[in-house]
């Protein structure tokens, strides 16, 4: 964050990424090429404006609703989890002829865990469409995991062996651990830190992150700080935006004073620089915002398609915000399905579906589909089993990626089995991850510019894995 003291950051996060490179060249299953501190620090803006997207969707979504079993025996294992009649449904388990017009047939003839076929949720053809154009891929069953773990590995509680997320199954914790790959209480998020990295490639640095939802820790990094947006565009102090308070200049002039005032307190001092920088760039990104213009229609009355707009304008600005590395956040929530699983989820996913549909096509509008890539995130999966009229939390979770710049029309990662009691799982259908948070982010990063010798400033456990490229984006 900015606190006034540009110089002692910098330091700060040289150390920092020193360290955690020193750390994943001895644990490191593949080679990441260290060449020295000046090579580690290495991010490359070649080939033109990029930006990255997250969409988290806060509360644990229910994956097990999200993509489902279709072919005849996975689906009946699935239905019987989730207390349904056969292939009728019922409890929480969605009838199989509505899953028809959403089936996934991979490219390639890819071949699943137990040839499972997944189709979508019924409320999501337009990702359906995507998938079958090849511009959305999803990732199955990813979480956070600080190494790759069995389930007989879990169940030793032999934490300092294979050690394993802090207080797993908690909203709050995995939230931060999702956004940061680190426990909760951490200052900074990969989003963040891969704006560390890139701001140097922006002509107007303090418009590399872009956050339209609300604090996140995955948009704060050690020198770059997240600038906030509204679905209307720039956040504005009311008063100073019309340049009057009480209908007084003086009354204005005096507030603007206050706001930006500074302070030797290190906390307040950073709480005025950041007023600072929200009066002095907010006329600057409205005036940017109504020099463009986006056709696409993003509907009404769907708060994610409505911040996904913002973005959509923003990209579109991203000339004269003078840009050509951003990373985007946008967030909805409702997704803690205890109960009222049936119905009120259906509708959710109906929402990210229209949203993530037309923010891909408004990229297509603007000619820049490949240079854009969208990505889901969540606080957890749930449980496979009912509890009901619902499901409780999970761990690992399926995930999606969309954009022109995706290797999109197939699976990646590993398909759990449908099951409670099998060793990808670790109780009631929890699943086990076998992607990791880690990777996910490493492959995220190396599209976006970050060099393999800095992963590990972006994805501190990436060390402990076999490859930090999951294969999900095009390589350039």
């Amino acid at each position: 964050m900015y606190i006034g003291k540009g110089n002692e950051l910098s330091r700060r996060a040289f150390m920092r990424r020193s360290g955690q490179l020193a750390g994943a060249g001895v644990a490191s299953s593949y080679a990441l090429g260290l060449a020295g501190i000046g090579e580690a620090a290495a991010f490359s803006s070649a080939g033109g404006y990029k930006a990255l997207v997250c969409v988290f969707l806060y509360g644990g979504n229910d994956h097990g609703n999200t993509l489902i079993p279709y072919d005849t025996a996975n689906y009946d294992r699935y239905a019987a989890i989730r207390g349904g009649q056969g292939q009728q449904g019922g409890g929480i388990a969605i009838p199989r002829a509505n899953l028809a017009p959403t089936v996934l047939n991979p490219s390639g003839n890819q071949t699943l865990t137990d040839d499972i076929q997944y189709a979508l949720a019924p409320t999501m053809p337009r990702l359906k469409a995507r998938f079958d154009q090849g511009a959305m891929a999803p990732l199955l069953n990813v979480g956070p995991l600080i190494v790759p773990l069995t389930r007989a590995q879990y169940d030793s509680r032999n934490n300092a062996s294979f050690p394993r997320p802090a207080k797993l199954f908690s909203h709050n914790d995995q939230q931060s651990t999702w956004q940061s790959s680190q426990p909760e209480g951490s200052v900074t998020g990969w989003g963040g830190r891969m704006g560390d990295l890139a701001q140097s490639s922006n002509t107007n640095s303090m418009f590399t992150l872009m956050n339209a939802t609300g604090n996140a820790v995955f948009m704060t990094g050690e020198t770059a700080a997240p600038y906030k947006v509204s679905n209307n565009g720039a956040t504005l102090f009311r008063g100073l935006d019309r340049g009057r308070v009480y209908r007084s200049q003086s009354a204005s002039a005096a507030l603007d004073s206050l706001l930006r005032a500074s302070n030797g307190n290190v906390l307040e001092a950073d709480y005025s620089m950041i007023n600072a920088r929200s009066i002095e760039y907010g006329g600057f990104i409205s005036d940017a915002l109504e020099n463009t213009t986006v056709s696409t229609d993003f509907g009404q009355g769907n708060r994610l398609a409505d911040q996904l707009s913002v973005v959509a304008r923003l990209i579109a600005a991203r000339n004269r915000l003078g840009v050509t590395r951003q990373v985007f956040m946008v967030g909805m929530g409702g997704f803690d399905n205890h109960d009222g699983l049936i119905g009120r989820h259906d509708g959710l996913l109906d929402q990210v579906d229209f949203a993530l549909d037309a923010f891909y096509q408004a990229t297509l509008d603007l000619g820049i589909s490949e240079q854009v890539a969208t990505f889901t995130a969540s606080d957890f999966g749930r449980t496979l089993a009912s509890n009901g009229d619902g499901s409780d939390h999970g761990w690992g979770s399926h995930h999606f990626i969309v954009g022109g710049g995706v290797n999109g029309g197939r699976f990646y990662g590993t398909a759990p089995q449908v099951s409670v009691d099998s060793d990808d799982q670790v109780g009631r259908g929890r699943l086990l991850p076998t992607a990791s948070v880690d990777e996910y982010s490493s492959t995220l990063a190396q599209w976006f510019g970050v060099s393999s010798s800095e992963l590990p400033s972006i994805a501190p456990n990436i060390g402990r894995f076999a490859s930090p490229d999951l294969g999900f984006m095009q390589t350039t």
